[in-house]
């Protein structure tokens, strides 16, 4: 026979197996995370100086081109002829120096591949492209 409940009465969920399943897996994620080890290097830094070693072997040559495609050689200008010249005899001054090429964000692409290209035919053989500070 079927039994039929009655209208008044509401069917209800029994919350409670499912609260304690919650703090069961509450408590095992809690236990096993405490026992999780990182691995990594301890690094040791050594106190800040108030001079900073000054490394004249390894001087770079800075070019740097600005909005309106000026540029400038150590923060000398120049003009776009003279690179070449520039950066050959920087580079014989220390040839462990790399150059950056430092372009604005609105300057000339072809001018920086031209920079580029004049660096490369100097004979340094590391020219980087950085981004511009403002």
């Amino acid at each position: 026979m079927r039994k039929f409940s009655k209208p008044d009465e509401e069917a209800e969920i029994n919350m409670t197996p499912m609260l304690d399943i919650v703090f069961i897996m509450l408590i095992f994620f809690i236990v096993t995370a405490s026992f999780v080890k990182e691995s990594g290097l301890d690094v040791n830094k050594p106190p800040p100086s108030e001079q900073q070693p000054q490394d004249d072997k390894k001087k770079n040559i800075l070019i740097q081109i600005d909005a309106s495609n000026r540029i400038f050689v150590n923060l000398r200008p120049i003009d776009i002829a003279s690179v070449r010249a520039n950066v050959e005899r920087l580079h014989a001054e220390n040839p462990e120096g790399v150059v950056v090429i430092q372009p604005a964000s609105d300057a000339f692409a072809g001018l920086v591949v031209e920079i580029y290209d004049q660096a490369r035919q100097a004979g340094v053989d590391n020219v980087s492209i950085a981004e511009a500070t403002q």
